[in-house]
């Protein structure tokens, strides 16, 4: 991919093997699945287990199917392979009412086998491998594909493509490790991190995407980026002592492929008497944030020639010995934007058993990377054809760009099979820019200070232990620096109803 003698054939050559990793992944999958469903047909037939799962010498098949109807005042057309089919938040290219069947809202689709095999005393060998996939499409969720699908549109014509860590992936999380009930859980792999868990916890929504901000974005799960809210290579420790105390950590290690180099995250917190608060810390080196190509990016890509231009992002000038010039092709390259990201939070949850208070704050500071990546690698299956400049006085980040999210909420259990939830969440960023722009507080560039409210009501009703219904509306705006670019509308109604079935 480096060489700057590249062919005509060699330069398209990416979207065909994607295609054909894309089969070989399908197989992989359904022939692990195709094994489980054996195994779990095996344990009927010999004998019923305690309970009602699909588990078969300690190997558990599961999986959630969720999926609604859905109407967005101004929105962009449904995705087949982004995660939630929409973007559920006003975006940029929302343009106009859009209604039609979503993907999951209250939860992730997905289907996975765990195992858990005892070893000696109360330790145990532990694994996971997940699959995040879009039931309206039947395609593994990929929101990469959905910004490439977008590469050089305008915003009237573009279809839904945001960033995420679901890219494609055979397994959104395989890991693997030891457990043990007294001195906690080590697992080795690609796994959720530290702050992930903590959302999902602590929630009102539980990380819905249909219904939360803190779900459907993945800034404040990921330290900063979406890419961060899953990390590659990484070991993870979790555990908790005596039911009063809560401990985590994550390392992930530098120079492995994946959303970012090295990263860590701690928290530490307890709970007494229905009162459970967790701090965390996250840092994360070279966190990427990913976007479709501009038609002037696309234009640089299909150049007549085989290779890209000397002298731009993809063949730098002069070249250097051995040609380093990036194959790339508008079926898989993307823009990116590089930083060092810091964040600490605060969440807590206090539970009266049929009232439950939630809320939480997060403080994001993203910097300029101390080592800046060059156009070139990969993320997931796809190519950074393009970095945004990293350092120097026309950086992304001269002065540092702080992100405040904050959230609140109640969730109300009526009848046992009946919650009614109502939550608030908020973005407030800082006035990042310089020279004309600084301390600015209009909608003129997205380096000034802006906010973003979002306001959802919704209810579950579980008509059985597996199967639930739901409906619920979420209101989005945008303001000032974070509404720059929205040439269209600024705030969102996003009214969604759905099922969910749960095995």
């Amino acid at each position: 991919m480096n060489d700057s003698k590249l062919t005509s054939l060699g330069y398209w050559a990416g979207s065909r093997d994607e295609r054909g990793l894309g089969v070989l992944k399908t197989g992989f999958l359904l022939g692990i699945l195709s094994l489980a469903a054996s195994a779990a047909d095996a344990q009927s037939a010999a004998a019923p287990a305690a309970d009602d799962s699909l588990t078969f010498h300690g190997i558990t098949l599961y999986g959630i199917v969720d999926v609604g109807v859905q109407n967005q005042t101004h929105g962009a057309p449904i995705n087949d392979y982004f995660v939630a089919g929409s973007a559920e938040i006003v975006q940029k290219n929302s343009n106009h009412s859009v209604t039609g069947v979503t993907p999951s809202n209250l939860s992730n689709s997905r289907i996975g086998l765990q195992g858990n095999e005892p070893i000696v005393g109360d330790w145990s060998g532990v694994f996971k491998l997940e699959t995040f996939f879009n039931p309206q499409s039947g395609q593994i969720s990929d929101a990469l594909k959905s910004l490439v699908q977008n590469n050089g549109r305008s915003l009237a014509t573009q279809t839904t493509n945001v960033d995420s860590s679901a890219s494609g992936q055979t397994f959104i999380q395989s890991f693997a490790g030891f457990s043990s009930k007294t001195l906690g859980t080590l697992t080795f792999g690609r796994q959720n991190t530290v702050l992930a868990d903590g959302i999902a916890k602590y929630d009102p929504n539980y990380a819905s995407q249909a219904f939360s901000l803190i779900g459907i974005s993945g800034t404040t799960a990921g330290g900063g980026d979406t890419q961060n809210r899953r990390l590659d290579s990484s070991v993870k420790y979790v555990g908790s002592f005596g039911g009063v105390a809560h401990l985590a950590a994550q390392y992930k290690f530098n120079q492995s492929n994946g959303s970012a180099n090295s990263a860590y995250e701690v928290s530490f917190g307890g709970e007494y008497a229905g009162l459970s608060v967790d701090a965390y810390y996250a840092k994360i080196k070279d966190a990427v944030s990913a976007a479709a190509l501009s038609a002037a990016q696309v234009n640089e890509l299909t150049l007549p020639g085989s290779a890209p231009p000397v002298g731009s992002d993809l063949c730098p000038n002069p070249v250097p010995a051995g040609g380093s010039c990036v194959a790339a092709s508008p079926s898989n390259a993307l823009a990116a934007t590089i930083s060092d990201n810091t964040s600490y939070a605060l969440m807590g949850l206090y539970n009266m058993g049929f009232l439950k208070f939630f809320g939480g704050y997060e403080h994001i500071q993203y910097a300029n990377p101390a080592t800046p990546l060059k156009a070139g690698f990969n993320l997931a299956a796809y190519t950074i054809a393009f970095v945004n400049t990293q350092s120097g006085p026309t950086s992304t980040y001269v002065n540092d760009k702080t992100l405040q999210v904050f959230w609140a909420g109640v969730r109300y259990t009526v009848i046992p099979q009946l919650d009614l939830v109502g939550a608030y969440y908020g973005y407030k960023q800082n006035a990042y820019g310089t020279g004309a722009n600084a301390g600015c507080s209009t909608s003129k560039a997205g380096n000034c200070s802006g906010t973003e409210d979002v306001i959802s009501f919704d209810a579950d009703y579980r008509l059985t232990k597996r199967f639930d219904g739901y409906a619920g509306v979420m209101y989005s705006g945008v303001h000032d620096g974070l509404a720059n670019g929205y040439l269209f509308h600024t705030t969102d109604i996003n009214t969604t109803v759905g099922v969910r079935f749960k095995f």
